[in-house]
């Protein structure tokens, strides 16, 4: 009798929904994460799981002295609430740091950053 007990609350406890603990999380770059590019992008252009508040995201790039290099102009798409972009100055070849804060619908603040390498014309 307990081992059929035992299999009926396990096979409970498998039916029973769990809340996901969802975060947005980053789906793909481009430029991709360590990439290394032969021509300068002039854009960054990043994609979520999860659909973004526009007010409460940020998205900079910073070149290997901190400076930033971007133009300021970081949007969430219109047609796309998973979409984050900011454009880009003029890169010289050398190392670059994306860095990102982006609040999702769930509520849930996300703090990351990556880089990519900017190698000029080959």
């Amino acid at each position: 009798m307990k081992r059929r007990q035992l299999l009926w609350l396990a096979l409970a406890l498998w039916l029973v929904p769990v809340p996901a603990f969802a975060h947005a999380y980053l789906v793909k770059a481009v430029p991709a994460q360590r990439a290394v590019v032969f021509s300068p992008p002039e854009r960054v252009d990043l994609w979520f799981n999860e659909r973004l508040e526009a007010a409460f995201c940020t998205l900079q790039v910073l070149d290997a002295a901190g400076k930033p290099v971007d133009k300021t102009d970081m949007q969430v798409a219109k047609d796309d609430p998973k979409h984050l972009s900011v454009g880009l100055n003029p890169l010289a070849p050398g190392a670059y740091t994306v860095k990102f804060r982006v609040l999702s619908v769930d509520g849930h603040v996300v703090t990351n950053q990556f880089s990519f390498t900017v190698r000029g014309n080959r």
